[in-house]
């Protein structure tokens, strides 16, 4: 692997996992050396990560993690819309429907009957109906631009507390979705599609809110009841 490119992953990684927070300085020196790469190929790593809207120029001479709120969570999940239900609708066209029939049975298999479902396993099923459905739109542009909010998207599920049951309700979501392409209902499959976002956004939401340092307002009227 390049040294651009194990230094693009590294950082990648760590924006997404929220190891470097929004607004943390990007700097040249200090990740260099702390990479353990030359100034060349970091630079080439923080263009693309500049590229993918990860960092942002907050100045002349510095570089920062850009900001990811609720708002922007909202306009992530916008394009998702687009993107991923044009996506499915594609796949019933051109994919290869034997693939989605085995994603299906893998996630009605996945579906906890009893027992706790496992995140991990349950993302790397998610990613491989990802690429599945990828492979199918045969479509760089569009590919491209799913990619792009995949790679938001974890930036998303990590402002997101663990909701045991979001991820058994996701599992039957994807189910249906990929049962529909299967079996070339693409109207079935786009809406479903459009479920699982409105759901999944509803949650996302909700989590951050309930997350939410208490407002001067709400504290001050939650005092004001528990003395009266």
């Amino acid at each position: 692997m390049r040294a651009s490119d194990r230094a693009y992953a590294a950082l990648l990684e760590e924006i997404q996992s929220g190891v470097l927070a929004p607004g943390t300085v990007i700097g040249e020196v200090e990740q260099s050396t702390r990479l353990g790469v030359s100034r060349t190929p970091l630079r080439e790593a923080i263009a693309r990560l500049v590229a993918d809207g990860l960092v942002r120029q907050q100045s002349a001479r510095m570089l920062v993690v850009s900001g990811f709120d609720a708002d922007d969570i909202r306009r992530l999940f916008e394009a998702r819309r687009s993107f991923e239900e044009t996506a499915a609708r594609l796949a019933v066209s051109r994919g290869d429907r034997a693939v989605f029939a085995e994603l299906a049975d893998a996630f009605d298999q996945a579906h906890p009957e009893r027992g706790a479902l496992a995140a991990d396993s349950y993302y790397e099923l998610i990613q491989q109906f990802d690429a599945a459905v990828d492979a199918a739109v045969d479509n760089v542009y569009l590919v491209q631009a799913l990619r792009n909010t995949r790679t938001h998207l974890a930036r998303a599920r990590r402002l997101a507390r663990d909701n045991e049951a979001r991820l058994v309700a996701s599992v039957s979501e994807h189910a249906l979705i990929a049962r529909a392409i299967a079996d070339g209902d693409a109207e079935l499959a786009a809406h479903a599609t459009h479920v699982h976002l409105h759901h999944a956004l509803r949650s996302i939401l909700a989590s951050i809110a309930a997350d939410a340092p208490e407002t001067e307002t709400k504290r001050t009227n939650r005092l004001s009841k528990g003395s009266s």
